[in-house]
């Protein structure tokens, strides 16, 4: 079901409790018991509870960071699209030079303030995901980010 708060700069960033406030603290906790094992009792089978506890770390961050780059993708391709029908023939020209990070920054923008937004960040070099979200007034809310 779709979500139907008000999304803004201040709620926009998604968690998803079960991973972000147990699994990865877990994680982290068995990585620094792993850890402190191999420095009180050095030898292999600490070390191999080490490298399994580093690979289950590695493997549940990997698994959210995977899919927000595939999902990164999607999101340039439907701004691209989204751009060349929204922007003035003089910034249409332009959309080459926006980079992955400010597409997606970009999306959030409303259909009437995308092109003012698009100038300012070619014309003042902005790169920075946060700053280009702080100069968003209208925000078009995306609730399908993982």
């Amino acid at each position: 079901m779709a979500e139907t708060k008000p999304q803004s700069f201040a709620n926009h960033a998604k968690f998803v409790p079960l991973y972000h406030f147990v699994l990865l603290p877990l994680l982290l906790l068995n990585l620094g018991a792993a850890i402190w094992l191999l420095y009180k009792d050095p030898g292999l089978p600490s070390a191999v509870l080490l490298l399994t506890a580093a690979g289950l770390f590695l493997t549940a961050f990997y698994a959210r960071v995977f899919p927000l780059g595939a999902q990164d993708r999607v999101i340039r391709l439907e701004e691209r699209l989204r751009m060349a029908d929204l922007l003035p023939e003089d910034l249409r020209h332009r959309i080459d030079e926006l980079s992955a990070c400010q597409m997606v920054a970009l999306r959030f923008a409303s259909d009437g303030e995308l092109a003012e937004l698009v100038r300012q960040v070619l014309d003042e070099g902005i790169t920075n995901r946060t700053e280009i979200k702080k100069r968003i007034k209208t925000w078009r809310p995306d609730h399908c980010r993982l």
